[in-house]
Parts: C-alpha cells; structure tokens; sequence
C-alpha cells in the first residue's frame, strides 16, 4: 500500500502552517484514516525527543500527537538547531550529524535529499495519508535550485498543495498571487487550492478579492480560517514569543518570569505554568524582571554564548541578587548550567571558549561533550523543601537533549530517574540548593506533568499568602486538538479537499492500520 499525500505551504514563514496540519491529521484521524506528518526539513530550537530517542522538530511531535501517533524520526528527517555563530547543527534521521555554515549548508543540502525520500516511502507505506507541511515559501528564487522541503517534495509525491497565507499581516492577495506566478508550470498544476489564514472580521467584505484570485489563477478559495485565541498548544519557534504582549505582572495570579535567552529552546516546557492561577512572561532586560514569584533560567542552544548574554545585560547579577532574596529560582537544561559553578568546553564542542564561570547558585560543574543525550524519561521528585518539595514522589514524564554533562558536589539531587528510552535506568538528576529554593534539572516536559504543576503553584500560592483555584486549568490536549480541528473543518471546503485526494469524506477506500 501507497497512502495518499496532501502538503500545506504557504507564502512565508509564521503563516499557520505547522497549525493547519496538526487541524488536518485531528481532522482526517477524527474521519477513521490512518495519517501521519511530515516536514523534510526544520529549523528550530524547540525540538523533541522520539521514543527512541531520535531527535524532531517541536511541531512535528505535536502532529503526531494530533494524529493519535507516538512522534518518529521519519515525520522530520533533518532538522537544524541554529548555534550562536552563524552555524546550525544539523541532526539527520533523529542523530547529530556534522556542524555548518549556512553557505555549506546550502551546497550539501542534496545530498540529504536520498534520507527525505526514505523517510517519507516509509510513512507511506505505513499510513494511508501522509499530511507534508512545507517551509518558508516555495517560490524564494535564491533557494529553489536546492530545495528540499516544499516543490522538490510536492513534485516527487505529485502531492496536492494547499496554499496558505497569512491575512493578519497584510497583503495576502500580492503574496498568494506572487508566489503562484513565481513557480515553474508543473508546480504550478500541483496547487490545488488556496487557504486565508488568522482572518478578522465579516467575510463577506474579503470576497472581491477572493472572487479576483480564483479568476486569475483558476485556483479556488478553499477555505478562510478565522484567527483562533488560545490554542493550549505548543508553538515552535522563538518568533512566537515576538507576538506576546509586554506586560508585567497580572493581579491576583503568581507571577513565572522566564528570562528570554537569545538561543532560548523548548520555551513550551512553560506553557502549562501560563494557565489557571499562574502567568508566564519573558524578560529580555533586567529592568522587567521585577520580583516574581519564580524565576526560570530556561534552555538555550548556545550555552556559554547565553551565559555571557546575562552577564552583559546585568540579568546575571540581577538573577543571583533575587536568589539571596529568596526568590526560588529553576535552571532547565542549559539554564541549570548556566545558574552553576562552571562550563568547561576543553573540546570546542559549542564554542572557541574552553571554559566561563557560572552563576554559581548551585555547586555543580559542567563539562560539554560530543555525544548528545536524547532520551525520553520517567522519574520521581526526591526534594523534600522548598518550591518543589510539594510534589516529592511524584512521577515525572519528559524527555532530554543535552550535549553536557553535570556533576554535582555537595548538593542534593532533583530527580530520581527511573526509565530513560523505555529500559531500566538508576541515576540521580539535577540539583537543589538554597533550601530547596534554587533548583537545575535536565529534564523537559516537567511542568506538563500536571500534579507537579498544580503543587508548585499550591506552593507559592501560599508563600505569597493568596488562595488559588486549583481546579482552574486549560484545555487537555485532546481537548485542545479537537477544538482546532473543528475550527478548521468549519472554516475549509473539506469536501474539495478529499476530492483532490480521491477520497470519500467519511468513506475510507484504504485499509486502515490499527
């Protein structure tokens, strides 16, 4: 068996893509196939860790999650992680490859395309559809020639393309009928249809235009989706925090600051601290920082170069002052190196400098190494006092991505870690010091462990002497998904959609996998 295939592209990047898909895997799982995601290429500091232990992009894992599936690294054969000296670290196939440049990358990127091939037979022979999310815009003249991530991919599956774009930035109509006009015939034919994403407003008044673009091109309208508040899902790149309000501690909530790192990663380990009683903000200058009710020094790609960032800005010494305050302070992964003693480097693994002082809030050393560690894990809190000492024993389900290594001296651990990538495993994480009050573990995912969320912040709710809804939390993810889904549903021609596919909305015509 050969599944189907239907890609979303769009005129640039941040349109809704990586959204639109997660909708249509909910949509086409809700409708009784077996589908899976797939994007051939992504850059992005949010990534994930697959079962076993290969490494993904963010928005990847969320679609799988949408689509009922366990995330692979077939769905994101290569993914690049942007470093702080104009390199990015390419991982092909879920495993760290080689180190370059964007100009080397750019002329060894065909050499990738035999993996993206692979991968992508393999979903479909396990799948009956294969949803394929493009990147950026397909018709960036100075990238085509290389491409392997939007036409290239279309064209060898002779997949259907959705077209989006993105109506909340202005210029829709110029930048649908530009990229339309910008691409060679036979794509050109493979553009089944255009979608208006992020619309506000009375429909009725954006029809001209849409009447105008099908007479031009001869490509229908097949849907405009409405702007959608409050998803309760992860989002992918760091350009996602740009569009969150400045603002600074909200009345009667606890206040999370989360300090906004340069080459900040995995940011939507905090994602569950911004609902119910709790709200999350970024700070990028010491002067927002004020004196929240916890402070997460999150992770970050570039370590040592993230390190010298607070230092510089002042946030460095701004962060230790509010420890000796008694400000309860967490590190996550770089951050928990970054808020040590010190990083040493005596391979250039992740940049020219061998060795830089931590912040020295926790006695631990850290010592990078070639090797990544991705895995993901199962554990139990072991701390007894302070912010998250409420949740001891408590289960803890995450994951890791790490190049370093951290040895502790003196301090007690976080976490009992109990399995890592499905075997058995016996080896302490992280670090608490301060009285329990300065925490550093390797471990994402924590706060989406709902019972340690809820304890952490029944904690500093009481620290601060208010009273808290417990029971006031946001959308489970199935909830979240099914909600988009049937945002989306509502707003696309679903009926077209399945037409380009040969498919029967409701009606399966291939065996579904159990």
């Amino acid at each position: 068996m050969t599944g189907r295939v239907l890609m979303v592209q769009g005129t640039a990047s941040s349109v809704g893509k990586s959204i639109l898909v997660s909708a249509l895997c909910r949509i086409f799982k809700q409708d009784g196939l077996s589908v899976a995601p797939f994007k051939a290429q992504n850059m992005a500091l949010n990534s994930f860790v697959t079962p076993e232990g290969g490494e993904i992009g963010r928005a990847q894992a969320v679609q799988a999650d949408a689509a009922g599936l366990d995330p692979s690294v077939d769905m994101n054969p290569v993914l690049l992680k942007p470093e702080a000296d104009a390199t990015s670290q390419v991982i092909v196939h879920g495993r760290p490859l080689c180190t370059l440049s964007a100009r080397d990358y750019y002329q060894s990127k065909l050499d990738l395309w035999p993996y993206v091939v692979q991968s992508l037979d393999r979903l479909r022979a396990r799948h009956d559809l294969v949803v394929i999310e493009g990147a950026g815009s397909p018709a960036e003249i100075n990238l085509k020639e290389r491409d392997i991530v939007n036409m290239r991919v279309a064209t060898y599956a002779q997949a259907p393309v959705l077209l989006a774009g993105d109506i909340d930035r202005g210029g829709i109509f110029a930048a649908l009928l530009g990229t339309i006009e910008l691409l060679e015939p036979a794509e050109r034919a493979l553009i089944g249809g255009f979608v208006v994403n992020k619309f506000r407003g009375d429909v009725t008044l954006l029809q001209p235009g849409l009447d105008f673009l099908e007479q031009r091109t001869g490509k229908p309208v097949l849907g405009v989706v409405p702007y959608l508040r409050d998803l309760g899902l992860a989002e992918e790149d760091s350009v996602a925090l740009d569009r969150r309000v400045k603002q600074g501690p909200s009345p009667g909530l606890l206040d999370i600051a989360v300090v906004r790192l340069p080459h900040i990663s995995n940011f939507d380990d905090f994602d569950p601290l911004d609902r119910g009683p709790s709200r999350v903000r970024y700070v990028s200058i010491r002067e927002e920082l004020g004196t929240p009710d916890l402070l997460i020094v999150p992770g970050t790609k570039s370590t040592i170069a993230d390190l010298h960032f607070l230092r510089q800005t002042g946030l460095g010494d701004a962060i230790v002052a509010l420890a000796r305050r008694k400000v309860p302070v967490l590190g996550i992964c770089g951050g928990y190196q970054i808020i040590g003693q010190r990083i040493e480097d005596p391979d250039g693994v992740e940049s020219d400098q061998r060795a830089a002082e931590g912040l020295g809030l926790l006695p631990v050393r850290t010592t990078f190494a070639a090797e990544k560690t991705t895995h993901q894990m199962t554990g139990r809190i072991l701390v007894r006092q302070g912010w998250l000492g409420e949740a001891h024993g408590e289960l803890v389900r995450g994951y890791e991505i790490h190049m370093g290594q951290s040895r502790q001296e003196g301090a007690d651990p976080a976490l009992q870690v109990e399995t890592r990538s499905g075997r058995q495993a016996d080896h302490e994480d992280g670090a608490i010091a301060f009285d329990g009050r300065v925490g550093g573990t390797y471990v994402h995912g924590l706060f989406h462990n709902e019972r340690i969320t809820a304890a952490v912040q029944r904690y500093l709710a009481r620290q601060r002497g208010i009273s808290i809804d417990e029971h006031a939390t946001g959308p489970t993810r199935d909830e979240a998904y099914d909600r988009l889904a049937q945002h989306v549903r509502d707003s696309l021609r679903m009926d077209r959609i399945y037409a380009l596919l040969d498919l029967v909305p409701g009606q399966c015509s291939l065996p579904i996998q159990t």
